[in-house]
Formats: structure tokens, C-alpha cells, sequence
């Protein structure tokens, strides 16, 4: 049996849509708000989400970049590590910028004038991170994890177990596989937890029974892992 390697692409283009609520309900209904503001209408204050690696705040930040430019908004979507120096200036412009606890010293004070001119310029900052403003230092400039602080702050809340089982069974009814509840019981507890890598091993379960002809059972997924399948 050849060895199966995961795609972690995601399994869809992220919107705001197909985000998995959970207790998030809140954080949806004001980074929709945040994609459709126009002049005059940008909220006064940034915003800032954080969570846990696999909590979604990438899918988060990229849905709404998506769907303030679907609204003719100017929107961009940022890595940290990406940013050489400086922001775009453009007027009404979304900026999301992900992992700002990675963002290189130049790239620091950049952000830090964006904060600046944002009102002059009726711009709205996104930013994510690992953890709350406070948690940040000292890896950021203290004026800069200052600014962010004062931003509307929400935290990507984890999924719970039941969720978890719900996402599981739809990304498997989406490929066509018929999951037994000792498959789906061993995957949320050996697993990767979070959606994207739930769809990658779903993916590699799924070129696997195609090509033995088997159906999905736990048998066939020992026998997988064996083969270097790592889940």
C-alpha cells in the first residue's frame, strides 16, 4: 500500500457562511458589519479575534476579506511574516492581518501607523492572534499591543465534542463515505480536531477505500497508519 499524504488545502473557499458557529454567534454578526462598512460608516474601534491553532481565526479573517470585497469594498488579507515594512494607505480599506505575534519589527511599526491614520483614511484593522492583547508581550512593541487592546476583542471559542461530531459526519457525507461510529469515535479522539485536518484525513480515508475497494472501517484505517498515515 503507497503511503498517503494529507492535503491540508481547505476543504472550501472560507466564507463567513461556512464557518461552524458554535458559540461564536456574536464575532459572526460583527465581522459582517465590519466587511460592509462604507465611509461614514467604519466602526470607531478595530477589531481583534484570538484562539487556539485549528480555532478557525484564518478562515475567520479570510471570509471577511471575501465578502467585503464581494460588497465592492477594498479588502486585503495578510500574513504577518509577509508584511516588508509598510500597509496599503487606500481609503475605506479592510486590512486583516493574521498572527500578529509574528509580525517582524519593521512590520510592527507599520502596523502601529496604520492604527494612526486609520480614522483619516476610514480604514478597519482585523487583526488574530494566539491569545488575548495582554498575552502578546513581550514579543510586540508595548505601543502597539496597547493600540490593539483597545480594539472590540473576541475570542474564536473552541468547538464542542457534539459539534465536532456534526462537522465530522457532514464533511464525510459530502464525499460519499458512510463513517461507523468506531471510525468517527476514533478520529475525534486521535485525530486532528480542527475542520481542515478532519477534511485531510477524510480525503486520504477516502482515496484508500476507492482504491481496495474497501469501505471505510477502522480495520482499514489501523492499516493505514501503519503504512505512515499520520492523523
Amino acid at each position: 500500500m503507497k503511503q498517503l499524504v494529507l492535503n491540508l488545502c481547505p476543504d472550501y473557499p472560507p466564507t463567513l457562511e461556512n464557518f461552524v458557529l458554535g458559540s461564536n454567534a456574536e464575532l459572526l454578526e460583527n465581522l459582517a458589519q465590519f466587511a460592509v462598512a462604507r465611509h461614514g460608516q467604519v466602526p470607531g474601534t478595530h477589531l481583534y479575534l484570538w484562539g487556539n491553532q485549528g480555532s478557525g481565526r484564518s478562515h475567520l479573517l479570510r471570509a471577511t476579506v471575501a465578502r467585503a470585497l464581494d460588497e465592492g469594498r477594498p479588502a486585503l488579507f495578510l500574513n504577518a511574516e509577509e508584511i516588508d515594512g509598510c500597509l496599503p494607505e487606500g481609503e475605506n480599506t479592510l486590512l486583516a492581518v493574521d498572527d500578529v505575534d509574528r509580525l517582524p519589527a519593521n512590520a510592527q511599526v507599520a502596523l502601529f501607523n496604520a492604527f494612526n491614520r486609520a480614522r483619516a483614511k476610514a480604514q478597519s484593522l482585523l487583526l488574530s492572534g494566539p491569545v488575548a492583547p495582554r498575552g502578546l508581550a513581550p514579543g510586540l512593541r508595548e505601543d502597539l499591543r496597547t493600540r490593539i487592546g483597545q480594539s472590540l476583542i473576541f475570542e474564536v471559542r473552541p468547538l464542542d465534542d457534539a459539534t465536532r461530531r456534526a462537522i465530522l459526519y457532514s464533511l464525510a457525507a459530502r464525499r460519499g463515505l458512510r463513517l461507523t461510529e468506531d471510525v468517527a469515535g476514533f478520529l475525534l479522539t486521535h485525530a486532528r480536531r480542527d475542520p481542515p485536518g478532519m477534511a485531510a484525513v477524510l480525503d486520504a480515508l477516502d482515496t484508500a477505500s476507492l482504491e481496495h475497494k474497501r469501505r471505510v472501517t477502522l480495520p482499514l484505517l489501523r492499516e493505514l497508519m501503519q503504512q505512515g498515515l499520520c492523523i
